[in-house]
C-alpha cells in the first residue's frame, strides 16, 4: 500500500545539510551526525541520504528531509526500501550579468522581424507521475529540474527572453522561519590514536572513521526512551552464553545511558546470573518481590524501596533480580508471577533485561515473551548452540504474532568458543574466529542484526565485570548493545 506525500510525517525533525567547504551533517532531532566524507558534492549527498534511509529503516516508515546544498533547498521523502520521492526543490537564482552593449554597425533583426505573443495563462501544476517518481531515484538530490516543453509554445523575442529571467523582487520572511541559535553541534577533537596524540599535543584534528562509528554507537546507548524497555535474552541450549549477554548489555545500558536498569534472572527454578554478579547485603529474590508487590505497587512507597530485592552492581551501576536459590524449594514462577514481577520492575526501571531458562514452553518463558520488546539471541560458535538458536527463532516465528515479529527483528551475538589454555594456541583461535563468521553468516539473513565478540578470558569464570574486559571486548560488546537499543 502506497503512502503519499501528505501522509509521511514530520517527525522527528530531519535535515540534510550540504556546504560547499566540502561538509555535510544530517541533524535529527537536534542531535547532529557528520556525513562521510566524499571527492564530489554529489558524494556527499549521497552519503547524507544514506543515513535518511538508515533513520527510515530504523523507524520502518518513510521521513521527511529538509535538504539544503550549495545547489538550493528543498524537500525531500526517504523511503526505508532506498526509494526518494522530491516534494519540492527551489535552486538558488544565479548572479546575472549586465548585458553587453551590442556593436552600432549590429541590427536586431529578430526585434523587427519576431512579434511577442500575447501572455498566456499559466496551468496548474499535475501531479509527479510514476516515470517522474522514477527520474527522482535515479537523481534524488538535487531532483531533476522540470523542464518545459518548447514544440507547442510560440516563439519569443529576445526582450521576451530577458523578461522571463528577472529576479522576482525580495519578499519578507516571517521571524517565525528563522533563528540565531547554532543548530550544528561543533565536532569534539579526536581523543584516540595517533589522531587523539596529537590533539593531546595542541594539533586539533578530526577524529577517524573508527572513532566517530563508536561515537555513534554511544551515542545510540545513551538515549532514554519513553517509557521502560524490556529485552529477553533466550537459548534453548545451556552454555550458550545468556547469562554473560545479561550482564554485559545491562552493563553497558546502565553505565552510558544512565537509565535505572535491572538484570532480572527469570529461570523457571534457578539460574545462574546470581553466581556470576555481585551479591548484596540480602539473600532476598523474585519470590520476595512478588510476596511484597502489593506494597511494592503502593502510591505511597519510596523509590528506593526496592533495594531490599535487588542486588546492587558497584562498578558496573545496575541492579540484579536473583532467581530463587534456595535448594530446598520447589516453586516454579508463573506466568501470573511474570506479570506482577514485571509490573513492579517496571514502575521502578526504564530497562529491564532478562535472562531466562532453556524451556521455551514454561509458562514464565512465554510470559516474558509477551513483554518484551527486543529479543537478543546468543551463541558460542558450536554447532549445537548455533542450531538451539535457530530452534528458537523457529519455535517463535511459528507462533506468529508478536512472537515472529521478535525473531525477525533479533539481534544475534556470536562469541568465539575456546578456553584459556587453547586461547595461547593462534591455530586454535583462528579456528574460532573462522566457526563464528561462518554461524554469524548463516543467521545474518533471518534477523536484523548479527555482531561478533572476541574471546576473552574474563567472561568464563567468576563475577563479570565491565572493566576486567580487553578493549577489543568492551568496543565489540558496545556494538552489540547499540544493535539491540536500535530495536527500541
Amino acid at each position: 500500500m502506497s503512502t503519499t506525500s501528505t501522509e509521511v510525517l514530520a517527525f522527528p525533525n530531519i535535515r540534510a545539510i550540504v556546504r560547499d567547504n566540502g561538509t555535510a551533517e544530517v541533524v535529527v532531532a537536534g542531535n547532529s551526525r557528520i556525513v562521510p566524507a566524499g571527492e564530489s558534492v554529489q558524494d556527499l549527498r549521497n552519503n547524507a541520504l544514506a543515513l535518511v534511509v538508515g533513520e527510515a529503516q530504523t523507524l520502518n516508515r518513510p521521513v521527511r528531509v529538509q535538504i539544503e546544498d550549495p545547489e538550493g533547498h528543498g524537500e525531500l521523502i526517504v523511503h526505508p526500501d532506498n526509494r526518494i520521492e522530491s516534494v519540492s526543490y527551489e535552486a538558488r537564482p544565479a548572479r546575472r550579468r549586465a548585458p553587453e552593449p551590442a556593436p552600432e554597425s549590429a541590427v536586431p533583426t529578430v526585434i523587427d522581424t519576431v512579434q511577442a505573443p500575447a501572455p498566456q495563462p499559466v496551468a496548474a501544476p499535475a501531479e509527479p507521475t510514476a516515470a517522474a517518481v522514477a527520474a527522482v531515484d535515479r537523481q534524488p538530490w538535487p531532483p531533476n529540474p522540470v523542464s518545459s516543453e518548447t514544440t507547442d509554445k510560440p516563439a519569443t523575442s529576445v526582450l521576451e527572453t530577458a523578461e522571463v529571467t528577472e529576479e522576482a523582487p525580495p519578499t519578507r520572511r516571517s521571524l517565525k522561519e528563522t533563528s540565531f541559535l547554532v543548530s550544528a553541534p561543533v565536532l569534539e577533537p579526536a581523543t584516540q590514536g595517533w589522531r587523539g596524540a596529537l590533539t593531546r599535543l595542541g594539533f586539533r584534528l578530526d577524529p577517524s572513521a573508527k572513532e566517530l562509528s563508536e561515537r555513534e554507537d554511544i551515542r545510540t546507548v545513551s538515549q532514554h526512551w519513553p517509557g521502560p524497555r524490556t529485552i529477553a535474552v533466550v537459548n534453548r541450549k545451556g552454555g550458550a552464553n545468556k547469562t554473560p549477554t545479561v550482564v554485559m548489555l545491562s552493563a553497558i545500558l546502565a553505565r552510558y545511558s544512565g537509565a535505572a536498569t535491572v538484570a532480572w534472572d527469570n529461570n523457571e527454578s534457578q539460574g545462574t546470573l546470581g553466581w556470576r554478579t555481585e551479591k548484596g547485603a540480602h539473600d532476598r529474590s523474585v519470590l520476595d518481590l512478588i510476596d511484597s508487590s502489593t506494597e511494592l505497587l503502593s502510591p505511597s512507597t519510596n523509590a528506593a524501596d526496592i533495594a531490599k530485592f535487588v542486588h546492587h552492581q558497584t562498578a558496573d551501576k545496575f541492579d540484579v533480580l536473583r532467581s530463587d536459590e534456595n535448594e530446598e524449594g520447589d516453586h516454579e514462577v508463573t506466568a501470573e508471577e511474570v506479570d506482577i514481577a514485571h509490573q513492579v520492575l517496571t514502575r521502578y526501571y526504564r530497562l529491564v533485561v532478562m535472562d531466562s531458562g532453556n524451556t521455551a514452553r514454561a509458562a514464565n518463558w512465554r510470559r516474558m515473551i509477551h513483554h518484551t520488546n527486543q529479543l537478543v539471541v546468543p551463541v558460542t560458535a558450536i554447532e549445537d548452540r548455533a542450531e538451539a538458536a535457530r530452534l528458537t527463532l523457529q519455535t517463535l516465528q511459528s507462533r506468529g504474532g508478536h512472537d515472529a515479529a521478535l525473531a525477525r527483528n533479533a539481534v544475534v551475538i556470536v562469541s568465539e568458543s575456546t578456553d584459556a589454555k587453547r586461547a595461547m594456541s593462534g591455530d586454535a583461535l583462528k579456528r574460532a574466529k573462522d566457526e563464528a563468521q561462518r554461524i554469524a553468516d548463516g543467521f545474518e539473513p533471518f534477523v536484523r542484526a548479527v555482531v561478533r565478540i572476541p574471546y576473552d578470558p574474563a567472561l568464563v569464570n567468576g563475577p563479570i565485570r565491565y572493566e576486567a574486559l580487553q578493549p577489543a571486548t568492551q568496543r565489540a560488546w558496545l556494538a552489540a548493545a547499540a544493535a539491540v537499543a536500535k530495536g527500541f
